[in-house]
């Protein structure tokens, strides 16, 4: 028999010698969020292990992430005042522009990314201003909201942030940012694009997290139709036509064929957001003894990057960097 496969599956060390996908530290970005109370920690309840932090405290989460070689990072604010703009998303002295100071003090090596959106600052929990429509229903006003996004991006690269990451999936928000960024001399400064954002269940927890649970409604007028491959990609090619340097797919794990259908099309970097509620579901098999966490979660990193992804934003990065340590994942 001339064709034999398993013959490269012999030993370990064969295996790892002839490996397709290999996940580095270099590739994980830890999410994490910032709360205005200052000397917080305080246990987010739908997300094992992850926490509201304040900045007071934030140091120790820094340093621990510096010694696993987690080297970035994407901050959410929880600000202590909401209204119907969310203008304390380009508050100066936000709880999110205080961690940003914060890390590039303590953490300069660091890449810091902050998340540019407006349903954690809004008193209606939307991602962008409202208006009514001529059937009168509540709707996001796109273009109204840009200027608005804009600012916010802008306050938060003042802040030290390396990359403004757009998550509200507003059109043209990437090329008004990219204007404006040019304009206030950001012109070295990175938009990573959350380019294909879907309407998903999977973010139940992070909304209970980030307290950005719509008040009225749902987002599916502006977030993408889960039923759309073919549109991902056509709203990711925009994006990076209006100057995004980086495309998010997101959810992460349940949308790993628009990753591979993308990594086709573009050359730009892909991030994949493992979302909350596929973080949270592993934590509650693992913590039946349904599965075996640390095996799981090192098989879906790896599936991640194995679509074509070459980076995960993910909860689980501290313990991946450890288990990379460990020689668990490869």
């Amino acid at each position: 028999m001339n064709n034999r496969p398993r013959r490269l599956r012999r030993t370990a060390q064969l295996r790892n010698l002839v490996a397709e996908t290999r996940v580095s530290k270099d590739s994980l970005i830890y999410p994490l969020f910032v709360t205005a109370k200052r000397d917080a920690k305080d246990e987010i309840s739908a997300m094992p292990g992850q926490y509201h932090w304040g900045v007071d405290r934030l140091p120790e989460l820094l340093d621990r992430l510096a010694a696993l070689g987690v080297k970035s990072l994407l901050f959410f604010g929880l600000p202590d005042h909401k209204d119907e703009i969310g203008s304390s998303s380009w508050d100066e002295n936000g709880p999110v522009q205080q961690a940003l100071r914060c890390a590039r003090f303590r953490h300069p090596e660091m890449t810091l990314i902050a998340d540019v959106c407006l349903c954690e600052y809004t008193s209606h929990g939307h991602c962008g201003c409202l208006k009514q429509d001529d059937r009168g229903s509540w709707t996001v006003d796109n273009d109204a909201t840009l200027p608005l996004l804009a600012r916010a991006a802008l306050s938060l690269l003042d802040a030290g942030a390396d990359a403004a990451a757009p998550s509200d999936m507003m059109d043209g928000r990437v090329a008004a940012l990219r204007q404006e960024m040019d304009r206030q001399g950001f012109l070295d400064r990175a938009i990573f694009s959350y380019a294909a954002k879907f309407a998903s269940s999977f973010y139940g927890p992070f909304r209970q997290a980030a307290g950005s649970a719509p008040a009225v409604g749902d987002r599916k007028s502006y977030q993408m139709d889960p039923r759309n491959g073919r549109e991902a990609i056509k709203e990711a090619l925009l994006d990076e036509d209006e100057g995004a340097d980086v495309l998010i797919v997101k959810p992460g794990l349940a949308y790993l064929d628009v990753v591979a259908r993308l990594r086709a099309r573009t050359d730009l970097p892909i991030a994949s957001y493992w979302v909350s509620g596929e973080y949270s579901m592993i934590k509650a098999a693992a913590a039946r003894g349904w599965i075996d966490e640390r095996a799981v979660t090192c098989e879906a990193a790896t599936s991640i990057i194995r679509a074509g992804a070459g980076m995960i934003i993910t909860y689980s990065a501290p313990e991946l960097a450890g288990w990379i340590d460990e020689g668990f994942l490869r």
